[in-house]
């Protein structure tokens, strides 16, 4: 049955997005608002989709940690789920996200419209640079950012190394970073047909205020994270 409701889901999915990357065309010559828009209607209707042909939501916990005005979101990342998540929930929020993610087809030109901080991490501390740069000229603008300090998906229970770019944004913003866990991975596996249905839990952990030197700011950041990560994974139901 999961399996069949997966497929099902794919099909679906796979035609709306034909359908939204045609329809839509013409909001990549329009101001800037025009993709906040397509991106709210996307990932809502992604999530609608989930819903009923995987059986798959989500739940948001601590939503009230938040403070007001921009912040660093920095978040685990297991899944494409978590994409969606942010444009949607966090509204006007920019992703860090890998240069090579612009050459994608429609996916590329409707990100860049959008307004996101594409990383060429060959390029070293000349990357890190340019993504404090352009990150300070979004939270002049209201937005908050998201970043994923490892830099790529994990597996559930699976942990890389936490990359400098998030403690560069700290340091240099000079702004709140809301540690964030999840397990979407669990329901969303990475390279996957498998949609499981049940409940995303996304987690906001207190932040942690600026002034902390890089080590012991990337070391809260870590265990933070990781031991929410362990208490999110042994209370889910699949």
């Amino acid at each position: 049955m999961v399996l069949a409701r997966s497929i099902f889901y794919q099909i679906i999915y796979g035609i709306w997005a034909v359908l939204m990357a045609l329809i839509f065309l013409p909001s990549l010559t329009l101001p800037h608002k025009a993709s906040l828009f397509v991106a709210q209607i996307w990932s809502a209707s992604v999530f609608w989709i989930l819903r009923y042909t995987a059986g798959l939501t989500y739940k948001v916990e601590n939503q009230n940690l938040i403070p007001d005005g921009p912040v660093i979101y920095a978040s685990k990342h297991q899944s494409t789920w978590d994409t969606l998540f942010y444009p949607y929930e966090v509204k006007n929020s920019v992703i860090v996200l890998k240069k090579e993610l612009y050459l994608i087809p429609f996916f590329g030109w409707y990100a860049k419209k959008y307004g996101n901080i594409a990383v060429n991490r060959k390029s070293g501390s000349s990357a890190l640079r340019k993504m404090v740069r352009e990150a300070k000229i979004f939270v002049l603008s209201g937005r908050s950012i998201v970043v994923f300090p490892e830099g790529t998906r994990t597996r559930p229970g699976e942990k890389h190394k936490y990359h400098s770019g998030v403690a560069a944004l700290y340091k240099n913003l000079d702004l709140p970073v809301v540690p964030v866990a999840l397990n979407s991975g669990l329901f969303w596996p990475r390279r996957h047909l498998i949609r499981k249905p049940g409940i995303i839990t996304l987690r906001y952990l207190t932040p942690i205020l600026p002034g902390l030197s890089r080590e012991a700011f990337m070391s809260k950041l870590e265990t933070e994270i990781e031991a929410a990560q362990i208490q999110i994974n042994q209370s889910t139901e699949l």
